[in-house]
């Protein structure tokens, strides 16, 4: 029996970066997640000329390609009825540039954090409030993102349970609403706050999971660090990844993009990714 090809990996880069790296990405038709429109002061200004560059730069590109949505300064499931109504409004900017960008997928942050693990349970009505308030922020946008054809990934923040957020994406009963995990966020999480090891996110997130983030972490901050540099214990990952029907969008998130060639190194020296 013939063995699978090894997954491809792809980046997420800004627009100026885009130049650099764009035979990389062709090579082998990568994942790619655009990175310049979640900064507030591009995507409530004239973030035009970033899609333009962005649509010039990727002309013939044949892999996946998303982008990162707004999330600076708000939550998803704001009490604030006011806040939700301008969060609301951020992800409709966020779907006007994958609109432009040809984007098919954006990225959300999850809304619960290490205080809820401890204490959603304390209130009769937590739980459901958070799902509530996250449904009346997004329940247009996911409409839209149905009839354009973009799926909206839930992020891993600070979550410790990953059925939380799986348990949120499920409520909207939709194909446009999937997971997304961040392999830094997880590592960091289970360092910090007593969160499982990365692979179980893998797991508990199933056929849900759509999009993962890479990169490695020391399970006390948010590294961003290249793989290999941290403690994430990667040959799992990779297992728990291989055994799902879906095939997520893999893509290297680091804060030093010079550290991609020695990602590829890594993966590519271990079996893992190519």
């Amino acid at each position: 029996m013939s063995q699978a090809p090894l997954p491809v990996i792809g980046a997420a880069l800004a627009v100026p970066e885009l130049a650099q790296y764009r035979d990389w990405l062709f090579e082998k038709d990568r994942d790619l997640e655009l990175q310049t429109f979640h900064e507030p002061e591009v995507i409530s200004g004239d973030w035009v000329p970033y899609a333009d560059e962005a649509r010039r730069l990727l002309s013939g590109f044949r892999g996946r390609l998303g982008i990162h949505g707004p999330f600076w300064g708000f939550t998803i499931d704001s009490l604030d009825a006011d806040i939700r109504k301008l969060v609301t409004r951020r992800m409709n900017s966020g779907l006007d540039i994958c609109a432009v960008t040809g984007a098919t997928q954006m990225v959300i942050h999850s809304p619960y954090t290490t205080w809820d693990y401890n204490n959603l349970d304390n209130y009769p009505t937590a739980r459901s409030t958070v799902i509530e308030n996250v449904h009346d922020t997004l329940r247009s946008i996911v409409t839209r993102a149905e009839d354009q054809g973009v799926t909206l990934v839930l992020e891993n923040i600070e979550d410790i349970d990953p059925l939380d957020r799986l348990r949120l994406a499920q409520s909207f009963n939709s194909d446009a609403v999937k997971l997304s995990i961040d392999t830094g966020h997880a590592e960091y999480a289970r360092g910090s706050t007593g969160a499982p090891p990365v692979d179980y996110f893998v797991r508990a997130a199933g056929n849900h999971l759509d999009h993962v983030h890479l990169q490695d972490a020391d399970g006390f901050a948010d590294r961003h660090w290249a793989l290999g540099e941290g403690t994430i214990l990667w040959p799992s990952v990779f297992r728990a990844l291989s055994a799902l029907e879906a095939k997520p969008r893999l893509i290297l998130e680091l804060r030093d993009k010079a550290g991609i060639a020695a990602s590829m190194k890594f993966l590519s020296d271990r079996g893992l990714g190519q």
